[in-house]
């Protein structure tokens, strides 16, 4: 039986949408393939790492009738891949193998039976369903997953908060010497619910969203969230903990504050990182009446001093930062502006957009 016959490039990109959460090496074999389950002319996905599941559906031609198995996700997509984009390729099913044939190219791949392939039990009682543009949400992230946690043994910190209420939905990640909030506007009222997506799950999330049109619908339930978008359903488990109040860490009310063009900070921080010490990355900023000066130095008693022309008229500050932070930051902020507010050489900074007030970002300062 003929499973799916199409073009290279078509049966690549589908498999590719799923493939992303499949590990090469498992505990479990069966989760290194994917569930291809075939209903008239229409062919189904689905791949699960345990925690999240990727699910797609696509018009591929093949023979009419119903078919499921599993086979070697990465593998499938190796293979692929070396042949050419415009060239036709079939599957076809034989005896506990699937036959792949692609120009005078034949594969034998072995299967593992589509009942074994342990699906995602998903929640009973999920919320309910909100949308926002996937450009939206693809934006979001990008605004604040740089400062997610990485292993911390907090692990309610290696992942993103997602906070919905009324009409807005925010989303929060700190590793604890850093805060990045980024929050946008629903269409529709939603109560208050709060979820900690995981660092896997929001990496994938980046990878599939694109800047297309068309929305991402989202439900949460206690222990799982689930996305559906362009085709594709996506379920993954929760991080179970309680993130910290971020509120309470965005600072209010410094008294210092100077808006200054985004590229020349951004240039000027990165021309003085080369000379900071591998294991500190620390950099001095000298804030005063018109001047903004940049510096640092190594063990190797090399020094970088960079100066910035500022319209400022505050208070003269001395303060450290871990040069990356800021790095991070402005290099993941897409505006001309950036304003940042101080309070003294001990408090923690916070940069904004001016007359923005969807995109906050705090860093601790670090002694130097």
């Amino acid at each position: 039986m003929i499973v799916l016959k199409a073009t290279q490039d078509k049966v690549l990109s589908v498999l590719q949408s799923v493939a992303g959460i499949v590990e090469r090496r498992h505990t479990l074999p069966i989760l290194a393939n994917v569930l291809i389950r075939k209903t008239g002319g229409s062919v189904q996905l689905t791949t699960s790492d345990l925690e999240i599941q990727i699910r797609t559906t696509a018009e591929l031609d093949g023979d009419a009738g119903n078919f499921t198995t599993t086979v070697g996700a990465r593998k499938l997509i190796d293979i692929l891949r070396t042949m050419p984009a415009d060239q036709t390729v079939s599957l076809e099913s034989s005896q506990n193998k699937l036959i792949l044939k692609g120009g005078k190219s034949k594969f034998t791949l072995q299967t593992l039976p589509a009942e074994d392939f342990p699906l995602v039990q998903e929640a009973a009682n999920f919320g309910p369903v909100f949308s926002v543009p996937q450009k939206t949400l693809k934006d979001l992230l990008n605004q604040v997953s740089f400062a997610m946690a990485v292993h911390d043994i907090r692990y309610y910190l290696n992942g993103i908060l997602f906070v919905a209420e009324g009409q807005q939905l925010s989303l929060v990640a700190t590793d604890g010497h850093r805060l990045a909030f980024a929050s946008a506007t629903l269409d529709v009222e939603v109560p208050r619910q709060e979820v900690i997506l995981p660092r896997k799950t929001v990496l994938e999330m980046q990878r599939l969203l694109s800047d297309a049109e068309g929305a991402i619908e989202m439900q949460f339930a206690n222990n799982q969230a689930k996305f559906s978008f362009g085709g594709m359903e996506f379920v993954t488990k929760l991080v179970e903990g309680k993130f910290p109040d971020y509120n309470r860490v965005i600072p209010k009310n410094h008294k210092n504050s100077v808006t200054l063009g985004r590229a020349p900070l951004l240039a000027s921080l990165q021309r003085t990182a080369i000379l900071t010490s591998e294991k500190f990355k620390g950099v001095r900023l000298n804030i005063e009446p018109g001047t903004l000066r940049v510096a640092s130095n190594n063990a190797e008693q090399e020094e970088a001093v960079d100066e910035l022309d500022i319209d400022y008229g505050g208070d003269a500050i001395e303060i450290g930062f871990n040069v990356t932070y800021l790095i991070d930051a402005l290099a993941n902020m897409g505006q001309e502006m950036v304003k940042v507010d101080l309070a003294d050489s001990n408090s923690s900074a916070l940069l904004t957009i001016p007359d923005n007030a969807t995109f906050k970002y705090v860093v601790m300062p670090m002694r130097i």
